[in-house]
């Protein structure tokens, strides 16, 4: 049985932390945990999920709160209540709904302070981390049997009725995802026609019908060619000397957004080695499998554009592809001949020492998973026995998550992100007196994630920003500072350090916050918005030369609505709480950010959500933002917009609910059927409380607070509904923790600022 184990470095030699690993999670297989009964209760929930998969795709995350429930032997002891139809709420009845709701949550905590889930979605990272491993040889001794059953669990239950796989558990089939999970389960072993409700046949006539292999966008064409299934003469030219450019080039490593340059450097490494993993039956079977036409027989030049129909949201413009081409047609031939193959070399060695600095700087977890497996397989093919290697391995458990719907692997850990959250979400409860010592471990917890230095060396010259003071997504260890993460965090811990010590423990030392707010300014944009990872400020024309066809807005950093509203919101209370320190600049930060929240307004009041799903997410952060700098219903313009916005999409039931497709089409979408989505009910509920909708007509509020309520669960969950996070327009995001996290969050704002009787 599985088991989740909290802040664990193991035995082995190869890992090190920063604070004692403090908000690591890892699952490790026990065959003698567990009872009988227990054994039974995990049966059932993983054959629940199956029966039910096409009605709700995103897990519930049970394993490990089965765990922690039984580990605290939580009961649930405050009663349950629910309004009737004509019925009023009371402040009696929103009180007992939210105490439920926050004892249940406090339960879930974590030993060292934090909230444990996974942070899944996307259904393209397990199979390059499998065939990672299988070309190393490592796969059997690093995944034994139990985990490579549970990872075929996963792609079974995700495979949608077509036979393909999309994008993400909500997504409609593509050539990348079918085409990856296809190569995985016959890597893990089933053969031609195997896998549950025959999955590989299926998924195999699915890629068939749809042109074959050859049509896979530009990351598995990549991938395909070095596992020897793909030729990388079919691939656009990823020259590693690219790295060789001086930074004064607009087209440049440090001018590209972090998670799009931290992929193409490992690529480019391989690309410039052209790996090709060693071709043994497997490989020559696969072959025959997914192509249409013999692979000897392709001709791999005439299909560096093609991409599968289904695959395609960023098509590349003419322009773009003409640099390609020119790169591969003139350029190219020249760096693998000598002596231009003496700065193939050199580019090489450059490109491998940025990775190695990405690697020790993240303590080998690296920004994200993507990341990961490339940074990790480059390493192998430097030096197959090398150290690098090795620490590459020992932090694999990082990105392991098992739920009842098998092993996924994490985009990356949100232990940060979902604590912060929750503490804010717990503090608007008011409840100290019966959850002080979970507030005084999240406090802790928060202490010591807060990273201390800043990257090693002349991290300018490889292309790092300051991140002292900062909080990242993760935990500590990863070390990437992200500018909403550092507000949640900074905020909590403002809020924490004017409660009694006592309580909650010991206050961090302003120097600490001070650096906190460095990295916040340092994040600012000359138009006000606050960028995510880095400063923004490269050219905005350089997003045409994306070469990802499935993402956009991935080539530079940019401002997000969500990064800023946190920051003011973070800094407008650090502003009150230390009114001595850069007044002047807290002043600037807070007018140029809230000036550029309300510039990108939509024309009907909402904004765009990058991080969520997707209209109502935005909208709620730029309300929170907009009124923590003091505009107001009354004298501010978008602040009525956007409470028209949230009014006019409230639906019968009181609530509200957003599909998915609304960040790929940019315009909103409700969900099938016009659906409520609790977290979303929360986010509009919140947005609503804000915008002062309590002094005007608080009715729409009371609709809204009686779903929640009446919606909460006997043991005071809430029920997993559609994924609620997203990233790169088409990406959606599984955050198991909102479900707890937001209603508990809009039921105690309700509560304190909604009249009840």
């Amino acid at each position: 049985m599985w088991k989740l184990k909290i802040a664990d470095g193991g035995n082995n030699p190869y890992i090190h932390s920063t604070n004692n690993f403090v908000g690591r999670q890892i699952w490790e297989f026990d065959p003698d945990y567990g009872t009988p009964e227990e054994r039974a209760e995990v049966e059932a929930a993983r054959e629940n999920y199956w029966k039910n998969r096409f009605q709700v795709r995103p897990s519930s995350d049970l394993l490990w709160r089965m765990q922690f429930l039984k580990e605290k032997r939580f009961r649930q002891t405050i009663r349950q209540v629910k309004v009737e139809n004509e019925e009023e709420i009371t402040y009696e009845t929103a009180t007992t709904a939210m105490r439920r709701a926050a004892h249940f949550f406090s339960a879930l905590q974590a030993s060292d302070g934090h909230w444990p889930a996974e942070n899944s979605g996307p259904l393209f990272l397990i199979p390059p981390l499998v065939m990672c491993l299988y070309i190393t040889g490592h796969l059997k001794t690093v995944f034994p049997e139990e985990y490579r059953k549970e990872m075929l669990r996963f792609i079974y239950c995700h495979q949608n009725e077509d036979g393909g796989w999309g994008l993400h558990v909500e997504g409609h089939s593509n050539m990348y995802c079918t085409v990856l999970n296809y190569i995985c389960m016959r890597i893990l072993g089933e053969g031609l026609d195997g896998g549950k409700d025959n999955a590989c046949s299926r998924a195999r006539k699915w890629i068939l019908d749809h042109g074959g292999a050859i049509s896979i966008p530009t990351w598995g064409k990549a991938w395909l060619s070095i596992f020897g299934l793909f030729d990388w003469a079919g691939c656009n030219s990823m020259p590693p000397e690219f790295w060789l450019l001086p930074t004064f080039l607009p087209l440049q490593p440090a001018k590209m957004w972090c998670f799009f340059r931290l992929v193409y450097m490992p690529m480019s490494y391989l690309y410039g080695k052209r790996f090709v993993a060693p071709i043994d039956p497997l490989i020559l079977q696969l072959r025959e499998e997914i192509h249409t036409q013999p692979y000897n027989e392709i001709n791999w030049k005439k299909v560096r554009h093609l991409c599968a129909k289904e695959d395609l949201y960023f098509p590349h413009l003419l322009i773009q592809d003409l640099v390609w081409d020119g790169i591969y047609i003139f350029t190219e031939p020249f760096l693998t001949r000598w002596p231009f193959n003496k700065l193939r070399e050199r580019a090489l060695e450059i490109t491998m020492k940025h990775i190695h600095y990405e690697d020790e700087n993240s303590r080998y977890i690296d920004i994200a998973s993507v990341e990961k497996v490339l940074c990790m397989l480059a390493c192998w093919v430097e030096d197959p026995n090398g150290d690098y290697f090795k620490k590459h391995l020992a932090r694999l458990p990082d990105y392991i998550w098992i739920g009842e719907d098998g092993i996924k692997k994490q985009n990356v850990g949100s232990q940060l992100w979902d604590t912060s959250l929750g503490l804010e979400a717990l503090l608007a409860c008011q409840l100290t007196d019966e959850i002080g010592p979970t507030l005084r471990k999240g406090h802790d917890f928060l202490n010591k994630s807060q990273v201390r230095e800043n990257p090693s060396g002349d991290f300018r010259s490889m292309y790092r920003n300051i991140c002292k003071g900062s909080w990242t997504f993760s935990d500590r260890d990863q070390g990437w500072q992200v500018s909403d993460c550092t507000a949640e965090g900074l905020k909590c811990c403002l809020l924490l350090s004017v409660m009694p010590p006592e309580i909650v423990g010991e206050k961090i030392e302003p120097e600490r916050l001070y650096d906190a707010i460095n990295v916040l300014f340092s994040l600012q944009s000359k138009n006000g918005g606050v960028s995510a990872w880095e400063p923004a400020g490269s050219s905005r024309w350089l997003e045409l030369l994306n070469p990802s066809e499935m993402f956009e807005d991935v080539f530079i950093e940019q401002q997000y609505v969500e990064c800023t509203a946190s920051a003011i919101d973070a800094v407008v209370l650090f502003k009150k709480l230390h009114p001595g320190h850069r007044k002047q600049e807290m002043e600037n930060f807070i007018r140029k950010a809230v000036r550029y929240i309300e510039e990108i307004q939509m024309p009907d009041g909402s904004w765009y959500g990058n991080w969520g799903v997707c209209f109502t997410y935005a909208t709620w952060f730029a309300l929170r933002g907009l009124t923590a700098a003091g505009r107001m219903y009354h004298d501010c313009l978008a602040v009525r917009k956007a409470a028209g916005f949230l009014l006019k999409l409230q639906l019968d039931d009181g609530g509200w609910g957003e599909s998915y497709l609304s960040c790929k089409d940019k315009k909103f979408t409700p969900l099938e059927g016009n659906r409520s989505n609790l977290v979303q009910t929360a986010w509009s509920l919140m947005g609503l409380i804000h915008s002062g909708q309590a002094e005007r007509d608080p009715s729409p509020l009371h609709r809204a607070a009686k779903l929640l309520i009446n919606s909460q669960k006997e043991d005071g969950d809430f029920p997993q509904q559609e994924v609620a996070g997203a990233s790169l327009r088409t990406l959606m995001i599984h955050y198991p923790n909102y479900r707890n996290i937001y209603p508990l969050w809009a039921l105690a704002q309700y509560r304190q600022r909604v009249p009840l009787p």
